[in-house]
């Protein structure tokens, strides 16, 4: 089983806390821990930030989560002009911008970057995920419906 939500959202920042609510109910639901949608909170809420920030001329922008075995797979998408993540550069020590990616990196379990030169980016975001003690999520999400500890491998 799999489960997955995507919006299509407006490039506004009153965009932000509803999918941030929608995945973190998700995650919720399957008993994913407090800490682990805590970081997946912030990876997202950084990712949608910088293209309400950055992503001109676009006026929207996509989200997509899916919840699979014990991994979350997140995309963000813009239709702006691109960037390249390669040329930016650290922000200084105690600034109080620019910090997104350095956080996105320090909690992702992968994170990967597409530019589309004059057409947008992509944003991709993996989290692995721990559940809670008789949480329901590890035996709905597994691929064969057994609990991932008893899964082959």
């Amino acid at each position: 089983m799999e489960a997955s939500i995507a919006l299509r959202l407006p490039r506004d920042a009153a965009s932000v806390p509803l999918i941030r609510q929608m995945l973190d109910g998700t995650l919720r639901s399957l008993g994913v821990e407090h800490q682990i949608r805590d970081d997946i909170e912030l990876m997202l809420t950084e990712a949608c930030s910088n293209v309400i920030r950055h992503a001109e001329p676009s006026d929207e922008y996509t989200v997509s989560a899916t919840v699979h075995d014990d991994r979350c797979y997140i995309r963000v998408v813009d239709t702006g002009d691109g960037f390249d993540p390669a040329e930016l550069k650290e922000p200084e020590p105690g600034a109080e911008h620019g910090r997104g990616l350095q956080i996105m990196r320090a909690l992702a379990d992968d994170i990967r970057f597409t530019n589309k030169k004059e057409n947008g980016a992509v944003v991709c975001l993996e989290k692995r995920l721990r559940f809670m003690p008789g949480a329901a999520g590890p035996h709905l999400m597994a691929s064969d419906g057994r609990s991932p500890s008893h899964a082959p491998r």
